[in-house]
C-alpha cells in the first residue's frame, strides 16, 4: 500500500507502507512526519480529509490531531464521493499502467510508483481540489447518497 496527499500546495512524498497501516503507526509515519508540515506550510485554514478507515479514526489519532491543532474536515459515513485522493487514486493508476509494463518486483513498482507520483499534473489536483464545494453541495442535495462524481 501507498499513501499520498494532495494540496494546492505542493503535494506530499508518496510513503510505502509496509504491513497493516494502524493508528499508532498512521500517527508516527504519516501524521506527524508528512501531514502536519504540510497543512502548517498552507496555512491555519487548511483542513485536513481523511475517511472513517479504523486508523484515521482511533483514539490515539484523535487526541494527537487535537493536540496538534489540525483542523479535520468532519466526514459523512456514507460519502465516498466527497473523498478526493480516491479520484486521485484511479486515475493514477491509469497513468502508471499507460506508461509502464507490469513490474517484475516490487522495487521496481514502487520507483514507477513514485516517478508518476511526482509527474502528477498540478492542475489536475487544483482541479479536483476545487471541485470540493461542488461536491459537498450535492451531497447534501443527495441526502449523502451518491452523486455524478
Amino acid at each position: 500500500m501507498v499513501w499520498g496527499g494532495i494540496s494546492t500546495r505542493p503535494r506530499t512524498p508518496l510513503y510505502h507502507v509496509v504491513g497493516n497501516l494502524t493508528g499508532v503507526r498512521y500517527q508516527n509515519e504519516i501524521l506527524q512526519p508528512l501531514v502536519v508540515p504540510a497543512l502548517q506550510a498552507i496555512g491555519p485554514r487548511a483542513i485536513l480529509q481523511d475517511d472513517n478507515a479504523p486508523p484515521h479514526r482511533s483514539a490515539a489519532v484523535n487526541t494527537f490531531i487535537q493536540q496538534a491543532r489540525v483542523n479535520r474536515m468532519l466526514w459523512p459515513a456514507n460519502s465516498p464521493d466527497l473523498n478526493l485522493i480516491e479520484h486521485m487514486w484511479d486515475e493514477f493508476c491509469r497513468w502508471v499502467q499507460q506508461h509502464h509494463p507490469p513490474p517484475a518486483n516490487l522495487g521496481q513498482l514502487l520507483q514507477w510508483l513514485q516517478q508518476e507520483w511526482n509527474g502528477v499534473p498540478r492542475a489536475f489536483i487544483c482541479n479536483l481540489i476545487h471541485s470540493m464545494r461542488q461536491r459537498c453541495v450535492e451531497c447534501l442535495a443527495h441526502n449523502g447518497g451518491h452523486t455524478r462524481y
